[in-house]
C-alpha cells in the first residue's frame, strides 16, 4: 500500500528557558508538506511545496533537512508549477539535483528502488523490511527518531547482523521502540522466543503494563527461577536467571537454541565487560539475535560496548532531542561553597565529634562527604535547596545525589530540618532511597509515579542514576563527585521527561560538586568511539575505577574508600558565589536572561521599534503579533512575571526590546480618557468602549479583541453581544473599526502623555 501523507509534523520545537519561564520556539518545529511512505511506517522521500511566487528549488534546502531526519533519499521542491528534485544515490552520470515538469515525476517505484539502493537492502531482505509496526487503537505512533531506529534495526537484521546497538538518550522512549522491533521481528517468524533483559524489577512490570502489553497472552515475567516454554516474549531480570553458583544459573535448563533474540536493556552497564554475568548469558544463546540499547554506550579503556554490538546502528542524542523539543530542556545553577572552593586545613591538635585528633591536611571538595563531614556544610546544602523549592514549587520532585548512604542519610536529616512545617506536616516530603533501605525502596514507586504526591525529595548516591522513569523530576541536585561521562548522562536523564500534563517543560540542575563542567566535554553527546581494544593476552577485565558499579541491580551503592570518615560540626561553612547557565541554541550552556533572549527574538523578527511599530498597528488584532513572538518561544506572560503584571503586551516589548519608558495598562487607558477621544461618539457608542477600555486597564489586549467579552457585565447590561453590535455600532464592520480607531488611541506613542 503507498501512502501520501499531508502537514506531517516530525518535531514541535525546542522549548526555551530563561528564569522560571519556558516557552516552546515554534519557528524551529519541523514539519513536512508530503511524505512519501512505500509502506506505512517506511517513508521513502519528502516533497516540500511553496507558491508561484517562489523559484521551483525555493524549498530544496528545507526538503533536504527533513530528509535528512528521516533518513530517505529523495528530496522533493515544487512551486506547483514544475518540481525541483535532489537524489542521493544517482545513476552514473546522471545529475544529483535536476528539474522537471509536474507530469513526470518518478513513479513509485523508481523511488522505492533508489530507497533499497540507499540503504543497502537486497530484495530477499524486503519482505522483512516491509513488515508493519503495531497500529495503536489510540493512534499512537513512533516519533520520526523511533521510526528511524525500528527500521535500521530490522534492516540489520534483515542482512544478518546479529549483534546491534541502539543508542538513544534517556526520555527518547526506547522501550516502545523496542517494543515494535521485537513486534515486527515476531509477526514476520523471523524470532519466535524473546528474551527482554533489564536488571530493575519495576522495569519488567512498567514495561509488562505498558509498551508491551499488545503482546497479551504469549508474554510473560520470568519468575520463580523458571523459564517457562509455554510463553513467546519473556521478561525478567538478568539476577533472576543467573548467579555466581551454576545452580543459579536457570538460562540453562533451555537449549541454546531456545531464544531467538535477547534485548539487553541498559547496556552499558554489566554487559560490557567479558567477564560479566550477562555475557555469560549472551555467549550460551550464541545463535540468538542480540540487541543492545543505552543512552550512554560505555567506551573506556576497560570494557566496550561497540566492541561487543558493533556500532550504533542508529543513534538520537540527548542534544538532539532537546532541540526537536521531545525532551526537556534544562537550566544549571553552580554554586560553590567556600570550604570546597578554598579547601580547608584543620588547626594543629583539632579533634572531630568523636573527640579523636584530625589529621592535619589540606581537605579539598573530592573530600567532602568521602573523607571529611562538615556537618554545617549539608546542612547549607539542604537550605540551599529548600530556598529554591519554596521559591518555585515546594511540591516539585526532587532527587539529591550524594556522595555514599551514610551521606545521603545526613541529608535526608538536614532537608526535614531545613524543611520545617512541610516535613512535620507530611512524614513522606523526603526519603532515602537506597540499595540498603527496605522502606526507602518501597518507596520508589510513589516517587516516580506522576500521581502522588510523595515523596517529593529523595535522598541516594547510585539506586536512581539509571533506569528509574521520573518523568515529573523538576529537580536534580548533585552534591556527588561524578567524574563518568556515563553516570553522569544517566544522571541528568533523570530530568529530561517533558510531562505537560503536571506543567513540567524544563529541569534544572543544582550543582555543588562542579560535576556539570562535563556538559563542556566535546564528547558529551559525540557520537560514541571505541576506546577499548581488546589483546588476545588480555587478562579478565578489571572494574572500571571511574565508574565503580555493583552487579546486583537493586544494590549499587559505592564501595567504600577504606578510609574512616571524620566528622566536624563546629566548622561553618557559606556559600561564596552562584551563577545560572542555560542550555545554548548549540547545546552550549550560556548565561542568559529571559529579558536577554526576549530582546534577541524580537530583534530577529523586527529590526528596529518603527518596523514593530508598523507590524503592530497594521495587524487587525494585536493577537497576531502575539502569537508570532510565541513562535520564537517568547511567552509574554512569563515575561510579565518578571517586569510587573501591571504592563500590556505592547509595553513589555517596545520596554525590554526597545528601551522604551513602560506605561502600565491604566495609565495607558487614563491617556485615551484624558484625550477626550470618545467625544466624537454618541452617548451609547461611549459607555461601550469606556468599558471596553476598562477591560484592558484590568486585563490586557487579548481580552477586548474577541467579541465574547459582549456578554460580560457592564455590557450585558446595555444589550446581548449581537444587539450591542447591531444596534448601537450599526453592524459588526462599525464594531470592529470602532476597536481598532480605540487601539490606535492605546498605542500611539506620539501621543503617549
Amino acid at each position: 500500500m503507498l501512502q501520501i501523507r499531508r502537514e506531517v509534523t516530525l518535531s514541535p520545537g525546542p522549548i526555551i528557558v530563561r528564569g522560571n519561564m519556558s516557552g516552546r520556539n515554534r519557528k524551529k518545529k519541523k514539519f513536512a508538506d508530503y511524505v512519501l511512505s512505500w509502506e506505512p511506517g517506511v517513508p521513502i522521500a519528502v516533497v516540500e511545496a511553496k507558491d508561484n511566487n517562489h523559484t521551483v528549488s525555493h524549498g530544496m534546502q528545507q526538503a533536504l533537512g527533513y530528509a535528512g531526519i528521516l533518513q530517505v533519499p529523495s528530496a522533493f521542491s515544487s512551486n506547483g508549477d514544475a518540481f525541483a528534485s535532489h537524489n542521493k544515490v544517482p545513476a552514473n552520470g546522471d545529475d544529483i539535483e535536476t528539474e522537471f515538469s509536474l507530469e513526470t515525476f518518478p513513479i513509485p517505484n523508481e523511488l522505492w528502488t533508489r530507497y533499497k539502493t540507499f540503504h543497502g537492502i537486497k530484495e530477499d531482505e524486503v519482505k522483512l523490511i516491509v513488515q508493519p509496526n503495531h497500529i495503536d487503537s489510540s493512534g499512537k505512533e513512533p516519533r520520526y527518531y523511533q521510526l528511524d531506529a525500528i527500521n535500521r534495526t530490522i534492516e540489520a537484521v534483515a542482512r544478518g547482523q546479529n549483534r546491534i546497538l541502539l543508542v538513544m538518550a534517556t526520555g527518547t522512549g526506547k522501550t516502545y521502540t523496542i517494543f515494535h522491533i521485537i513486534w515486527r521481528l515476531w509477526k514476520a517468524r523471523v524470532v519466535k522466543r524473546v528474551l527482554f533483559l533489564v536488571d530493575r524489577n519495576i522495569l519488567v512490570d512498567q514495561t509488562i503494563t505498558n509498551d508491551f502489553k499488545p503482546f497479551g497472552s504469549v508474554m510473560t515475567k520470568v519468575k520463580n527461577r523458571t523459564i517457562d516454554p509455554a510463553y513467546e516474549i519473556h521478561l525478567g531480570l538478568y539476577q533472576a536467571i543467573t548467579g555466581p553458583f551454576e545452580e543459579d544459573k536457570i538460562f540453562k535448563n533451555v537449549s541454546p537454541d531456545f531464544f531467538d533474540l535477547i534485548v539487553i536493556d541498559e547496556c552499558h552497564r554489566g554487559s560490557a565487560a567479558d567477564d560479566a554475568s550477562w555475557r555469560e548469558i549472551l555467549d550460551y544463546f550464541n545463535s540468538a539475535i542480540k540487541i543492545g540499547m543505552t543512552a550512554t554506550p560505555k567506551e573506556t579503556k576497560y570494557v566496550s560496548n561497540i566492541n561487543y554490538f558493533g556500532e550504533p546502528v542508529y543513534t538520537y542524542s540527548l542534544k538532539q532531542g532537546i532541540e526537536d523539543g521531545f525532551l526537556a530542556p534544562y537550566k544549571v545553577i553552580r554554586i560553590d561553597i567556600d570550604k570546597d572552593l578554598y579547601g580547608w586545613t584543620p588547626p594543629a591538635g583539632m579533634k572531630d565529634d568523636l573527640g579523636q585528633e584530625i589529621e592535619e591536611r589540606a581537605y579539598n571538595q573530592a573530600d567532602m562527604d568521602r573523607l571529611l563531614v562538615l556537618n554545617q556544610r549539608t546542612k547549607l546544602v539542604a537550605r540551599r535547596v529548600m530556598k529554591l523549592l519554596n521559591a518555585t514549587d515546594p511540591f516539585a520532585k526532587t532527587i539529591i545525589f550524594c556522595e555514599d548512604i551514610d551521606h545521603a542519610e545526613r541529608m535526608r536529616v538536614a532537608i526535614v530540618n531545613a524543611a520545617g512545617k512541610l516535613a512535620i506536616d507530611n512524614p513522606r516530603y523526603v526519603v532515602r532511597i537506597t540499595g540498603d533501605s527496605v522502606e526507602g525502596k518501597a518507596e520508589l514507586d510513589n516517587f516516580i509515579y506522576p500521581e502522588s504526591k510523595f515523596p517529593v525529595i529523595a535522598t541516594t548516591s547510585e539506586l536512581l542514576s539509571t533506569g528509574v522513569d521520573a518523568k515529573t523530576c523538576k529537580l536534580i541536585v548533585l552534591d556527588k563527585t561524578i567524574k563518568s561521562m556515563t553516570t553522569f548522562k544517566q544522571i541528568i536523564g533523570r530530568g529530561t521527561r517533558i510531562a505537560e500534563e503536571f506543567n513540567k517543560y524544563f529541569f534544572t540542575i543544582m550543582d555543588f560538586k562542579k560535576a556539570t563542567e562535563l556538559f563542556r566535554d566535546p564528547d558529551f553527546d559525540g557520537e560514541p568511539v571505541v576506546i577499548y581494544e581488546p589483546d588476545e593476552d588480555d587478562d579478565p577485565v578489571p572494574p572500571d575505577p571511574e565508574d565503580p558499579e555493583e552487579e546486583d541491580g537493586e544494590v549499587e551503592e559505592e564501595e567504600e574508600t577504606g578510609r574512616k570518615k571524620v566528622y566536624v560540626s563546629g566548622v561553618p561553612a557559606r556559600i561564596v558565589s552562584e551563577r545560572i547557565e542555560y542550555i545554548g541554541p548549540y547545546g552550549t550552556l550560556i548565561t542568559e536572561s529571559y529579558k536577554d533572549f526576549t530582546r534577541k527574538q524580537v530583534h530577529s523578527e523586527f529590526a528596529s521599534l518603527d518596523e514593530f511599530l508598523k507590524s503592530w498597528n497594521a495587524a487587525g488584532k494585536k493577537q497576531i503579533i502575539i502569537d508570532l513572538l510565541e513562535e520564537h518561544g517568547i511567552v509574554l506572560e512569563n515575561l510579565a512575571e518578571e517586569i510587573g503584571k501591571e504592563y500590556g503586551d505592547f509595553d513589555l516589548i517596545c520596554h525590554i526590546a526597545f528601551d522604551q519608558p513602560a506605561l502600565t495598562r491604566k495609565e495607558r487607558a487614563m491617556n485615551v480618557i484624558k484625550r477626550n477621544y470618545f467625544t466624537k461618539y454618541g452617548e451609547k457608542i461611549r459607555e461601550v468602549l469606556t468599558a471596553i477600555l476598562d477591560q484592558y486597564a484590568d486585563k490586557g489586549i487579548s481580552s477586548i479583541e474577541n467579541t465574547k467579552v459582549l456578554k460580560l457585565r457592564p455590557f450585558s447590561d446595555i444589550g446581548t453581544p449581537k444587539e450591542i453590535i447591531n444596534n448601537v455600532f450599526g453592524g459588526k464592520a462599525n464594531y470592529e473599526k470602532a476597536i481598532q480607531e480605540l487601539e490606535q488611541e492605546l498605542f500611539n506613542q506620539e501621543r503617549t502623555a
